[in-house]
């Protein structure tokens, strides 16, 4: 999906959680019109080449990006033997919330309006956030996610989503399509992938997530520009 640009700054980041600090990457193009802040799924983190291809084109869509570990290093040692904390989605959700919250605070995403993508577990946990931030929130878009994890959540979700599921991740089509049912957005739509699976693996179904995915963000993110004197 091809590679950064010299007008494109990326840094690594450490931001405040409760009692813990969480490592990201922040990219920031020149020019950003929104900010997106990516929730892994289970047993994934910031290094997730599937994420960090869809950040690129939203890079190159204009949209800054924050890849964030939800978990710290010793929590993920402890999760490759529990797998619990993966799908701790309030604890997860928290920590989303936190990472808005920096992103509110930091001098070159204070003023633009974010937008989550979340993959598998970590779409349920950016519905949680969202809910939690209606004000803060402008989008939501899903990859291969368990938006059903949100549960009483959903019907308080107000940013709007987009779900992207693989044609061929059955179980997960059913998830997504009784999530949909449940969100309380005004604008939210379930789109099939063709001949994807769970990881979207298959040539070209990546980039269609992508594609899809900038659609939406600069849909939603991206403010009208005013023209002096209108």
């Amino acid at each position: 999906m091809g590679t950064r640009t010299p007008s494109e700054k990326e840094q690594l980041v450490h931001l405040p959680a409760g009692l813990i600090t969480l490592e990201g990457n922040l990219n920031y193009p020149e020019n950003a019109q929104g900010v997106v802040l990516f929730a892994h799924g289970s047993g994934s983190s910031r290094h997730s080449p599937r994420n960090q291809a869809v950040a690129q084109v939203l890079n190159r869509a204009g949209m800054a990006t924050l890849l964030l570990d939800l978990l710290t290093a010793d929590e993920e040692a402890l999760d490759r033997y529990s797998a619990h904390l993966r799908f701790d989605i309030h604890l997860l959700a928290e920590r989303l919330v936190a990472a808005t919250a920096w992103l509110r605070h930091n001098e070159e995403t204070k003023n633009l309006d974010i937008g989550y993508f979340g993959a598998s577990t970590g779409a349920g946990a950016a519905l949680v956030a969202a809910a939690q931030l209606p004000d803060s929130v402008g989008a939501v878009v899903s990859r291969g996610g368990r938006p059903d994890l949100a549960g009483v959540a959903l019907p308080r979700v107000q940013a709007p989503t987009l779900l992207l599921v693989g044609s061929l991740d059955v179980p997960v089509i059913a998830m997504n399509q009784e999530a949909l049912a449940r969100l309380g957005a005004a604008e939210k739509k379930l789109v099939i992938i063709p001949g994807a699976s769970h990881l979207f693996e298959e040539p070209g179904t990546l980039d269609e997530v992508a594609r899809l995915a900038a659609d939406w963000f600069t849909r939603h993110l991206v403010r009208p520009s005013v023209t002096p004197g209108s």
